[in-house]
């Protein structure tokens, strides 16, 4: 929470952090928590389901495997994410 605490205050600017820059920090770190369980959750599901044995390598079959799992998980994550902002801004259209 480096940041945070040391430049905002409630009173008076003078270099203070706005709310707008506190916003966009906030979402900054969203974005990357959102993508580090994108990522967590990828592995352990694609781990489990190509790698039987678990090894120092991994074999071509595996190897495959991982690949197509992940890239499969990517294109499923980007669908829903496309359709879950594409019903956002319908309903804040309505509104």
């Amino acid at each position: 929470m480096d940041g945070f605490g040391s430049d905002f205050s409630a009173g008076g600017s003078g270099g203070k952090m706005d709310t707008g820059t506190i916003m966009e920090q906030v979402k900054v770190q969203i974005a990357v928590a959102n993508a580090q369980e994108l990522l967590q959750r990828m592995t352990d599901k694609c781990f489990r389901k190509c790698i039987s044995k678990p090894g120092s390598s991994l074999d071509n079959s595996e190897q495959k495997c991982i690949a197509m799992c992940m890239d499969r998980y990517m294109d499923s994550w980007n669908i829903v994410s496309r359709t879950y902002n594409s019903r956002l801004q319908r309903e804040r259209a309505r509104m």
